[in-house]
Parts: C-alpha cells; sequence; structure tokens
C-alpha cells in the first residue's frame, strides 16, 4: 500500500521530534511543509534506485565571479564562458553561494530570498538552470550574525526569535568536534540580555536551531524557491553538524540524517529529477553513511579521494590509494559518488583519518607548504588542535614530488584527472583546475585566509589571452582536458554505476578496471602514478584474445603479439574492447 507525502513527513517528524517531552503537534507541521514546499497531501513521492545520471554527466564547480568581465554581470559572463569554451563538453553547473554574504565567500548568507546583486539576478541563475543541469548551495547549518533572522533574534520578534541555538547552562559540550579552532559559543547581547549561541564555523555564522520545527519549515520554502529557479541539484553544505546533543560530539546525529531524509522527500517530491548531495567533510565511514539505505543523498562528496591521490603522485606510490578503492562499497542503483580533487575549500585531511599514517599525513603537508599551500586547524575534543585542510591550488600541489618540483607537473596533474574521469561515480572539476590556475598568493595576503589562495578571479580577456597561447600551461591543461572529457563521455564502462573492481599492478601503477551496464563494454584504466617509467605486463590484464583491443587516448590498437606496455611517468592508458 502506497503512502503519501503526509504520512511519510508525519514519521520523519516522529522520528526526529517524537522522543523530546512536549513533541509538536506532527500533523500541523506536516501541513506547514506540505504549504511551504506547495505540495498536495495525497502525493506520491518518487520510487527509490532510479539513476539520473549517465557516463555523460561532467560537472564544473565556480563560483559566480570566478570570471569577471566590466561589461556585464559575473554569472552571465560565467555563462557565457561555458556555452563558448566548453558547451556540451559539460552538463552539471555547480554556482558556489549566489546569495548575498557577510563573510566565508558566501558561506554565511545574509538572505536566501535574493541574489547578491554583484553577481548578477535570479534571472541568470534561470538561465544557467535551462542549458546546464544547475546545482546550488542549500546552507542549512548557519547563517549571517548580520541577517534579518538574527537581528529578530537580537530583538526577541519573529520570524527568528527562536531560530538559532542557544545551550543551556547544563549542557555539555567537552565531546564537541569542529573544523576550527574559534571559539564555539559566541555571546551576544539581546533584549533577554546576554546569550551565548552556537557558531560551528566562526562567529559570523551562527548555527541553527533545528530542535525547533519552524526552522525546517523556512527551509522547505528556500528548497521551493530555488526549485522554481531552476536548481535540479541540492548540495547539502556543513550538513552534518544540524544537530546538538549534549555530551555528544554534535556531529552525524540520528537526528541529522532524519532531516535529510526529511528534506529529500519535500525535494524530490516536488521535482522528481533533483538531486540531493550531501557534504560532509568526515572520516570515510562516516561519510558512507549519508548514503542511508539509498534514501538520504543521491551523492556524496568522495572525501578521501583528493588526500589519497595527491599523497600517491606525490610519493609515487599508490598502495593506499588502491587499498581505500578495495574498501569502497559500490553505490547502489539510485546512488553515486560525487567525484572531485580539487575545490574551493582544501583538501580535507579528516577523511584519510584511518587511511594514512601520521607520518605519512606530515610528509604531505611538508610537502604541499614547500609548493606554496598553506595548512588551516581544527579543534579536537580534549586534544591540541590538528590539521584540517591543506590549501593550495592544485595545480601547484602537483608540481613535484617529495624530493622537490621537477619537469614532470603538468603530466602528473593530468594523470590525477584521467583517475578522477575513470572512476566510478560523477567526476566534478573546480574551475580553476580546468584553467590551470596556480597558487593566488596576492589575494591570500590581501584577505589573510588560507582558503583564498585556491579562489582567484579570472578577467576574461586575460583568461582567453593564455588560453589562446598555445604555450601557456593554461591552454595545455584546458585542451589536454577537453580530450579526455570528451573521451570520457563516449564509453559506457564509466556510467557512474557501472562495475569496477582494482587491479593489482604494484605500487607505481594504479588500475582499476570497469565494465558497462550491458556487459558489453570492459575498460582497464591503468596509470602510473610515479615519475620513473613503468612496464605493464599485458598479460596482467587478462585481455580476452577473441576480442579486438585498442587504448583510446592514443587510439592505438594493441596487437595480440604486444606482450608488455611501457608507461612513460604519469601516463594513463584506457583500453577498450569496444
Amino acid at each position: 500500500m502506497s503512502v503519501s507525502v503526509e504520512q511519510r513527513l508525519q514519521r520523519h517528524l516522529e522520528a526526529i521530534y517524537g522522543n523530546d517531552d512536549c513533541p509538536p503537534d506532527l500533523k500541523k507541521w506536516a501541513d506547514l511543509l506540505l504549504n511551504a514546499a506547495r505540495l498536495r497531501s495525497e502525493q506520491q513521492a518518487p520510487e527509490p534506485h532510479r539513476n539520473l545520471w549517465s557516463e555523460a554527466d561532467i560537472g564544473v564547480i565556480s563560483y559566480g565571479d570566478s570570471i569577471i568581465d566590466d561589461a556585464e554581470s559575473p554569472l552571465r559572463t560565467l555563462h557565457g564562458f561555458l556555452s563558448r569554451e566548453l558547451g556540451s563538453a559539460v552538463s552539471w553547473v555547480h554556482v558556489l553561494p549566489f546569495h548575498p554574504w557577510t563573510s566565508d565567500d558566501g558561506f554565511s548568507v545574509l538572505d536566501y530570498s535574493s541574489v547578491n546583486e554583484a553577481l548578477g539576478s535570479w534571472a541568470d541563475i534561470t538561465q544557467l538552470g535551462i542549458d546546464y543541469r544547475l546545482m546550488a548551495d542549500l546552507v542549512l547549518n548557519h547563517c549571517s550574525s548580520r541577517s534579518a533572522w538574527f537581528e529578530n533574534f537580537r530583538q526577541g520578534v519573529d520570524p527568528g526569535s527562536d531560530y538559532f541555538f542557544v545551550p543551556d547552562e547544563e549542557f555539555d559540550t567537552s565531546q564537541v568536534v569542529r573544523p576550527r579552532t574559534s571559539p564555539l559559543l559566541n555571546p551576544v547581547l539581546t533584549e533577554r540580555g546576554e546569550q551565548s549561541v552556537w557558531c560551528t564555523f566562526s562567529p559570523d555564522q551562527v548555527d541553527f536551531n533545528f530542535a525547533n520545527p519552524a526552522v525546517v519549515v523556512e527551509f522547505a520554502s528556500i528548497i521551493r524557491a530555488l526549485l522554481d529557479a531552476g536548481v535540479r541539484v541540492f548540495r547539502m553544505d556543513a550538513v552534518a553538524f544540524l544537530w546538538k546533543k549534549s555530551g555528544t560530539t554534535c556531529i552525524n546525529l540520528p537526528q541529522t540524517h532524519e532531516l535529510i531524509r526529511l528534506f529529500r522527500l519535500l525535494i524530490e517530491s516536488a521535482q522528481p529529477d533533483a538531486i540531493v548531495i550531501t557534504e560532509t567533510n568526515v572520516p570515510n565511514r562516516e561519510n558512507l553513511s549519508y548514503f542511508g539505505n539509498a534514501n538520504e543523498a543521491h551523492g556524496i562528496y568522495n572525501f578521501s579521494l583528493p588526500p589519497l591521490l595527491v599523497h600517491a603522485l606525490v610519493t609515487g606510490n599508490g598502495r593506499h590509494l588502491s587499498t581505500w578503492m578495495m574498501s569502497m562499497p559500490p553505490a547502489q542503483d539510485g546512488t553515486f559518488y560525487f567525484n572531485f580533487i580539487a575545490s574551493h575549500d582544501g583538501i580535507g585531511l579528516r577523511p584519510v583519518e584511518g587511511l594514512l599514517a601520521q607520518e605519512e599525513v606530515d610528509l604531505l603537508l611538508a610537502t604541499m607548504e614547500r609548493f606554496g599551500g598553506r595548512v588551516s586547524w581544527r579543534e579536537a575534543a580534549g586534544e591540541a588542535a590538528k590539521p584540517y585542510e591543506i590549501n593550495i591550488a592544485l595545480f601547484d600541489a602537483l608540481q613535484g614530488t617529495i624530493d622537490g618540483p621537477d619537469a614532470w607537473g603538468l603530466q602528473r596533474f593530468l594523470c590525477a584527472h584521467a583517475i578522477m574521469l575513470g572512476l566510478e561515480g560523477i567526476p566534478a572539476f573546480y574551475i580553476h583546475s580546468l584553467l590551470g590556475t596556480h597558487n593566488d598568493i596576492e589575494r591570500l595576503e590581501h584577505t589573510s585566509q588560507n582558503r583564498s589562495i585556491n579562489r582567484h578571479q579570472w578577467p576574461l580577456q586575460r583568461l582567453m589571452s593564455v588560453l589562446e597561447d598555445s604555450s601557456s600551461s593554461h591552454h595545455q591543461v584546458f585542451q589536454a582536458l577537453k580530450k579526455l572529457i570528451t573521451l570520457r563521455k563516449q564509453q559506457p564502462a564509466f556510467h557512474p554505476n557501472a562495475t569496477q573492481f582494482t587491479l593489482h599492478l604494484g605500487d607505481a601503477l594504479f588500475g582499476f578496471w570497469r565494465q558497462s551496464l550491458d556487459r558489453r563494454q570492459s575498460l582497464f584504466c591503468i596509470h602510473n602514478v610515479s615519475s620513473i617509467e613503468q612496464r605493464l605486463p599485458l598479460s596482467s590484464l587478462n585481455l580476452l584474445v577473441n576480442q579486438h583491443w585498442r587504448e583510446l587516448i592514443t587510439d592505438q590498437p594493441i596487437e595480440e603479439s604486444l606482450s608488455e606496455w611501457c608507461l612513460e611517468p604519469y601516463q594513463t592508458l584506457w583500453i577498450t574492447n569496444l
């Protein structure tokens, strides 16, 4: 017997709030949520296990003003650049926070109902959503301390008077896990006297109180507005921290997972082809939990990939990368890994807890600092501060090895992206990786924020000049990556849910095998992750003799008489039977 959206909402609300001493009127709150999302009570949610993606899906991640031109709004400039220079090569575009904001380059939202005038308008957002599957941030955990809601909190008026989390005097914070070293509690003056508000990330980013169902209703309205504007992929930012409970870590709590299920229900009931992705920069096992049973996130950020891949390429040893790959469960139908190797933030280190030894992490940190990178820190419960992420442009991160810079930087960089493109999941390029952007030391010094090192702004004319200059590394990167993307999109074996097995080829050769969903295409992906030439005995791949094999990137047939392939440093082979 089918269950209506209203009934499912009531179940989620009961799971979240039903154990409280004074549970809310579940029917009342379910009705409010339905109204906010403009849903009918008898409406049915789509069934799980639907794959809304294919091997042709490639993403780009960009700030709205990563490319600027005085003649038009930055969102139009970005849209124009993507259309002209990439066209249909990419299908998803993630525009990082585009609302008005006060700090953290957009992640401290002032007003969820408007677009930052410095970027453009809702019409610009909607136009992007017509040409691409548009991904946007749902900044759930917190908003700006200068927002109207927080000002109402100070004044004790609605809406907002009870939207923010203020722990009572008995609340035990000794076990709280955070990604920052700033004070957790920030005292503010209100009409009710001084109150200490919870700030997971910074004093300007005040955490919402999701124990109040009215906050959930507000976000249901925000979701509806984003859907109306053309957003089809929701990135749930910092979602792991939503729920607070005394004496716990206040991260990954059961109520948080239930809230994600509730928001997903609202999103896909309103828009059946919409997708939810969780951004949870946490250890690998915790990250995997956000799939639920194919009823939470459709996709999860594959956070362990960037640090493990960079470690493999700067050490010339892919052992840890292979070990991790073998431990990763296949994403069941209706779910996928969101693969990235660079982002607007940094290379997270929590996701390699238990995967790299501390001395290996220390060596990676020292190498990245040698290449101009910075290290950001977090507060650990009852311990000294620990490194949280490495801030560096990926092109500079891969300019050398643990022995220092060398002449293989471009090849190493392309190898990293070839690995990402081949893996199970949907690949997404941070725009500065597509463009081969270097560390922005000037921006870093101007803001004194480590993350600014990889948040460069390109004047359009300057960008086009370097992309048209065949001698520039930017041109070489852009053209080579576009070629790899084009090849990738044509291979059924690269479907995000196609079979994947890790190959055992030694520490310097990282390899895996993909098979298309219809089992017609086999594709062997082999990568030399070292600066030393490596020999691959083709017998180790078990290429069936009754099929014709070829290497895709060089478009070279594999002759039956060929016994081995010599891979140059950082060379990639894509060997297919089709």
